[in-house]
This record gives C-alpha cells, structure tokens and sequence, in this order.
C-alpha cells in the first residue's frame, strides 16, 4: 500500500502556495500591462533581442553612441507633441523650427552676441513661434493641422533665405559643445531628463491635468473652470521651444547648420514615436515616457537595419511595415489591458 508523501492538510497548503504564487504573477502581469507603455516596451526589447542575434556589432561601445543618436532628437521632439496631442491638437511645424534655431544663434553670434545668450534667445523665439501657433488656432479658430503647415512652408522659406541655402559651420567648443550635444551621449542626457521632466509635468501638475482634461473633453473642461484656450497656446509653446533646443542640440552635435536638416522627416519621426508610444491622435489620452519607448524602437530599428546593410530604397518600406506591426501588437495588448481592468 503507497504512503502518502503529504498529509492532507499539506497538500492543501502546497496548493493554496501555488496558487498564491500564480496569483501574485497575474496581478503583476495586469499592473505591467495596465500601463500604456507596456506593450511598444515589450514590442521594444524583442526588436532589441533580433538585431542582438542578427546584426553584427550591434552591442557594441560605438554602436550604442550611433544608437543614442539616433533616439534623442525624435524623443526631446515627441516630448512636445505629446503635449499638445493629449490637448487634440497637433503641431506640423516642428520640424522647421528644428532647422530654424541654430541660424538664430549662429547669427546672432555673428552679431556679437555671447553664445549662451544666442542659445536662450533663439529658444525665446522659438517659444514665440509657438505662441503665434497657439493664437491662431485658439483664438481665431483655425484648426491646428492647417495652422502649422502653414508655418511650415514659412519658417522653411525664411530659413532658406537667410541661410542663403548654404550649411555653415556651428559656432562654439569646449564646455559648450560638450552641454549642447557635441559629448558622447549629451544629446541622449538631455531626452532622458526632457522626457521625466515632461511626464512629471503631465502627471503630477495642474497644467498636465488641465492638458489631459482639454482633450478629453473640451467643452466640459471649459464649462469646469479649465482655460483650455491658454492650456493648448502653452502647449503649443513647449513644442516649438523643445524643437529648437533640438535642432540646437543636433547642429552642434554634426558641427554643420543646414537649412534642409530639418523638415517632414523629423516630424513625422516624432509624431510617430508619440503615437507608437501610446498617446492618442484623438486627444485625451497620452504618456511621454511612452513616446521616449517610442523613440527608442524607431532608433534602434534604424540602427539594426543600417548595420544590415538595408537599402535605402527598402527601408521605408520596412519601416511602415515595422511601425504597423508595433501599432497592431500596441492595439491588442490595449484591448486585453481593457478587458483584464474591466473583468
């Protein structure tokens, strides 16, 4: 006759361990997943883990600068736009405010003007830019989509002429350029402390509250006390200021001012990192540190396919592949996050 290794009462605490134990997994798997940038996370590290196996030198000391490179100028950007997105609406001119800046200060350095002061007056006007941005649409009533492609085609024209459409060599050195994106990864420092900084500001302030509340329900933010004209204006005034501190950051960093470095390409990159990283185009809804994820997913799909050896005649098209899959496993992994807090 077999003797029972447990007594029953054993057993039944074993179980209730085990079961204890799975339980204590599936709450911490709902509170990862609860969180919106859970699932690029996720879609993130498994495109990490790919290259690491399929791309040689991939982790490496001189890749991991390319890859931070790479990653910092479309994060400090989607920062902003995320801002503004949550609010429902969006800035198209970033890109060219991105070019703008560094012949603000490269001019103004020509001038004479001490170069720290060039820097905080091109970021001043950069600000201003937003601020006609924000007047347009909010006050006047034309929407944010038609606004800033206007000021798009402008600030690209002014650029070009005052550049003559020529690139010229960034002023400054030493202790500057190491601050202002000439170091190893101080373009990377400045979008880790941008994008904290910013979440912080979505989360835990009356601006990020009133920002989140505007663009779930406008009408019902105003008619609570909310101003939701000046929350979106100063929405738009962080966009634009952010992207000059970037076009500034990169300039110094590549030692070259170029009128055509920035444009569409750097804005849809941001905007496509804010969406990816979970914020809604809707309004309402959004997470910064999503968009940095968001950022990091695009950079190192860049990064693991130039290593490749990728043509460039292919890589949009596996990049809009790539981004479609990224929203198609965000949506999923959203739905289950939704049932799992409704059940």
């Amino acid at each position: 006759m077999a003797i029972p290794t447990q007594a029953p009462s054993e057993q039944a605490a074993s179980a209730g361990a085990e079961a204890h134990r799975r339980s204590g997994w599936a709450k911490a798997a709902d509170t990862f997943f609860a969180r919106r940038e859970a699932s690029i996370l996720v879609v993130t590290i498994a495109l990490a883990i790919y290259f690491y196996f399929n791309a040689l030198h991939f982790v490496s000391s001189d890749n991991a600068r390319t890859l931070a490179t790479f990653i910092a100028a479309p994060a400090i950007l989607a920062a902003g736009e995320v801002m503004l997105m949550i609010s429902g609406e969006i800035d198209l001119s970033v890109g060219q405010v991105y070019a703008f800046a560094p012949f603000i200060v490269l001019k103004l350095h020509d001038g004479g003007v001490p170069l720290v002061l060039c820097v905080v007056l091109a970021l001043v006007a950069c600000t201003g830019i937003g601020l006609v941005n924000g007047l347009i649409t909010t006050v006047i009533g034309v929407s944010s989509f038609v606004t800033t492609l206007g000021m798009f085609f402008l600030l690209n024209g002014v650029t070009l002429t005052i550049a003559h459409g020529r690139p010229s060599d960034t002023p400054g050195s030493g202790t500057y350029a190491n601050i202002f994106g000439g170091g190893a990864y101080s373009e990377f420092i400045w979008a880790v402390c941008i994008a904290i900084a910013i979440q912080f500001l979505l989360m835990r302030t009356r601006w990020g509250l009133h920002t989140i509340a505007t663009g779930g329900n406008r009408l019902g933010a105003s008619e609570a006390g909310v101003k939701v004209r000046l929350v979106a204006t100063r929405n738009f005034m962080l966009a634009s200021g952010l992207a000059g501190l970037t076009g500034i950051l990169e300039s110094v960093r590549i030692t070259s001012t170029d009128p055509s470095a920035g444009g569409a390409e750097i804005m849809f990159t941001a905007i496509s990192a804010a969406v990816i990283g979970g914020t809604l185009l809707a309004g309402g809804s959004g997470t910064v540190i999503g968009a940095f994820i968001g950022a990091t997913f695009l950079g190192i799909l860049k990064d693991g396919f130039t290593i490749q050896g990728v043509s460039a005649f292919t890589f949009d098209l596996i990049l809009g592949v790539a981004i479609l899959v990224a929203m198609i496993v965000n949506v999923y992994v959203g739905r289950i996050r939704r049932g799992s807090i409704g059940a």
